[in-house]
């Protein structure tokens, strides 16, 4: 890209190029309003989803989790090495 060459005095002259804050304010505010309630509601929906998802994977995993502590805990009772022992009874 050439500058142009001021001649008068031959130094060249400087044009800034039009910036983003120009070219939005060419674009009607009600469009650029709305632009940013889509994006934000379609980010709130997608976050929405992702919760819902995780408290059902949460509440998936607790039911599993009691199932499990139950299955060990009955394990433990019906095993000889978890049986509580009488030191006092042995002894004599």
């Amino acid at each position: 890209m050439e500058l142009p060459l001021d001649e008068e005095d031959g130094t060249f002259t400087i044009i800034s190029l039009a910036d983003d804050s120009e070219h939005l304010s060419r674009i009607p505010p009600s469009k650029v309003e709305r632009g940013h309630t889509t994006m934000m509601n379609s980010d709130m929906d997608d976050l929405s989803a992702r919760v819902d998802a995780v408290k059902e994977e949460n509440l998936k995993l607790k039911s599993e989790n009691q199932v499990l502590g139950q299955y060990i805990e009955n394990l433990m009772s019906a095993s000889s090495v978890f049986q509580t022992t009488d030191t006092k009874s042995k002894r004599k």
